[in-house]
């Protein structure tokens, strides 16, 4: 599904594909090869699967279907690095369209009148996306040659005689756009112009398929923001405010209408949630046109513009729905026994779907709708074909009290065995951001932690998304404080389980999550048994002062949030696990991108150092080739396994003297 992606309100997070954000954890995966093996005792008899059996489940997903109707574009890490698929709808073996033995590549869509596909990819984690042309002779074209510049597909004109891509070659701070000819087949070379000069700095939003309009975003903090929309046909003039209102509001652009005539915003105007605006722009009159209880997290049309269809975020689980556009009537979509509908990418003429459906004990998996027929295809089998899907476990949504009666969501993830006669060790999971969330469905090394008998709670603390503004802001400029005292409740809740081991509960994290596990271990030094920290800021001074150029669009926004370096040195100071890394007394693992843009090695490397001084067991793993987030399945195989043999090694581990 393309089109609008809520970026957890303003942070799109340190895992997101967006060119702006702050910091949403992309985790690891699983662990361990252990051979087969069942609990004993009497427990339940289900056998521990390695993480080689994990991670060779292979991950799919993209969907774009080709002009012809008879191939799906995948992008699997079938060959253990993300490469790019032609997928027969028939449900026959799958065609490779790249190779690629290093970095991770990614199919963006095909062309709309033959074979051609968009591609996109970084250098070995660096998040330095160029965005390729793989010909029909096999041949990928660089679209965005340069160093140093991150480039972004947008989508195609109304006419399918150019598509719109951002580039940041010209200032590194800001992202301008780009119409590209789509040229002939065999050519090298596509002509491009310069449609949009940023100088002024905004989140560059969708243009219309007219390519008349351009959406613009200004983000004036972390809990208001204005769209605006530039006339491309008018070069000089200025972009007009469309979402004047008052107070704090955030306003973000979804996407334009088929037609060109009006443009969807997501707002928080007058709710807790992100509801769905439709602006006309001629007139500027509006109608709301999604109401929900829940965040709408995306809005897109299909190419033939009959289709609208739409993704809620209901309590940590994702709900897609699909409409007519015409009458805003519900299409009935087909039942499928595998699991959830998560997304769906419409074929031109508007007659085939490629659906993503998943589950929590299953991984995502791709069928094609045949609308005429009513008949489901599948094209993918994505689960290890040795992993037994009855062996998994199905989360379910808890809450807690927190320290001052706050209701905290989270999510549960037990072991089949756990039991009052058989407790189980536990580990509070907590997600990226600030702003990320913990969600339901499958996750390999959620799965992999149960199946080894760890309970795994994923805490979505105050300042989580998801759970409407006023929830979502309350940890603003207080993180280390009530953000870390819900985790350590989360913790609280496990230990009061009959069916946890009391004194045997964990932390675990990556990317703001892993600056919470640090935190936990520096400021309350008695609440966890120990400690796994996946690429986490330890100093925000300086990962504040050296976020990457392209987040300038956001920096307003991280500075609400976080604070300003310039004027809040102390308080950040004193919230930087580094600073207090004496008081750190349990095990530590840390494990880290070489080549990670968001959160630097620095950040690792000091802490590792600052906490051997105290004679307590650190580990500390780096992968060279990788950057925020691990892609290339050999080296989450080996992160998972030191994980939960650390975790084995260590949850019991006592202080000399104690």
């Amino acid at each position: 599904m393309t089109g609008y992606a809520a970026p957890a309100r303003s942070r799109a997070g340190l895992g997101s594909p967006r060119p702006l954000g702050l910091f949403v954890v992309f985790l690891v995966a699983a662990m361990s090869t252990t051979a087969c093996s069942l609990f004993g005792g009497g427990r339940a008899s289900v056998p521990e699967y390695s993480a080689r059996q994990f991670f060779e489940t292979i991950s799919v997903r993209g969907g774009s279907i080709s002009h012809d109707g008879t191939r799906v574009l995948v992008t699997s890490d079938a060959s253990g690095v993300p490469n790019v698929y032609a997928q027969p709808v028939d449900g026959g073996p799958p065609v490779a369209l790249t190779e690629s033995t290093t970095s991770p590549m990614t199919g963006v869509g095909w062309f709309p009148a033959d074979d051609r596909v968009l591609v996109t990819a970084d250098q070995e984690g660096n998040e330095l996306d160029h965005l390729y042309v793989r010909r029909t002779d096999g041949k990928l074209v660089d679209l965005t040659p340069g160093e140093n510049l991150k480039a972004q597909f947008v989508g195609w004109s109304a006419d399918d005689r150019y598509f719109f891509v951002l580039t940041n070659e010209r200032d590194p701070r800001y992202f301008d756009l780009y119409r590209y000819n789509i040229a002939a087949p065999t050519s090298e070379s596509y002509a491009r112009d310069l449609v949009f000069r940023n100088d002024d700095g905004y989140t560059v939003g969708p243009v219309s398929r007219d390519g008349r309009y351009i959406a613009l975003i200004a983000r004036n903090d972390n809990r208001d923001s204005d769209v605006l929309v530039q006339e491309l046909s008018r070069p000089g003039s200025r972009p007009r405010l469309l979402t004047e209102h008052e107070g704090a509001v955030q306003n973000i652009a979804v996407t334009f209408t088929p037609d060109s005539k009006r443009l969807l915003v997501a707002s928080n105007e007058d709710s807790e949630w992100m509801r769905v605006w439709s602006y006309g722009l001629a007139s500027g009159e509006r109608e709301l046109l999604i109401d929900t209880d829940w965040d709408v997290t995306q809005v897109a049309y299909s190419r033939n513009g009959e289709v609208r269809m739409v993704v809620t975020n209901e309590d940590a689980r994702t709900v897609f729905r699909m409409y007519d556009a015409a009458t805003n009537r519900p299409i009935e979509l087909p039942e499928i026994g595998a699991g959830e509908i998560l997304g769906a990418r419409v074929s031109r003429d508007g007659n085939l779907v490629s659906l993503s459906v998943s589950t929590d004990t299953s991984p995502n998996n791709l069928f094609v709708w045949d609308r005429t027929t009513d008949q489901v295809t599948r094209l993918t089998n994505s689960l290890h074909p040795k992993i037994d899907e009855d062996h998994l476990v199905t989360s379910e949504i808890v809450r807690f009290e927190s320290f001052d009666g706050l209701e905290i969501p989270a999510v549960l993830w037990k072991p089949h065995h756990a039991s009052r006669r058989y407790p189980v060790r536990a580990l509070v999971w907590v997600h990226g951001g600030p702003g990320g969330q913990s969600r339901t469905g499958y996750n390999a090394q959620v799965q992999y932690l149960v199946n080894h008998g760890y309970a795994v709670l994923a805490v979505n603390n105050r300042g989580s998304s998801g759970y409407g503004k006023t929830f979502f802001h309350a940890d603003d400029r207080r993180h280390g404080d009530v953000d870390l005292a819900d985790c350590v409740a989360g913790g609280e809740w496990l230990e009061r389980q009959r069916w946890v081991q009391h004194e045997r509960v964990g932390i675990i994290g990556g990317s703001y999550g892993g600056y919470m596990v640090v935190a936990a271990l520096a400021f309350r030094p008695e609440a966890f048994a120990i400690g796994v920290d996946i690429f986490g800021v330890t100093n925000w001074l300086r990962t504040i002062e050296s976020i990457p150029t392209w987040w300038e669009s956001a920096r307003k926004s991280l500075y609400a949030e976080m604070g300003d370096p310039a004027t809040d040195r102390e308080r950040l100071r004193a919230i930087s696990p580094l600073f207090h890394a004496d008081q750190i007394e349990r095990p530590l693992l840390v494990i880290q991108g070489a080549n990670d843009p968001r959160v630097l090695p620095v950040e690792s490397e000091e802490i590792v150092e600052a906490v051997r001084k105290n004679r307590v067991p650190v580990e500390y793993l780096v992968f060279d080739d990788e950057g925020h987030g691990f892609r290339k399945r050999e080296n989450r195989i080996r992160a998972s396994r030191t994980i939960r043999e650390f975790l084995d090694r260590y949850m019991t581990w006592e202080p000399e003297g104690e």
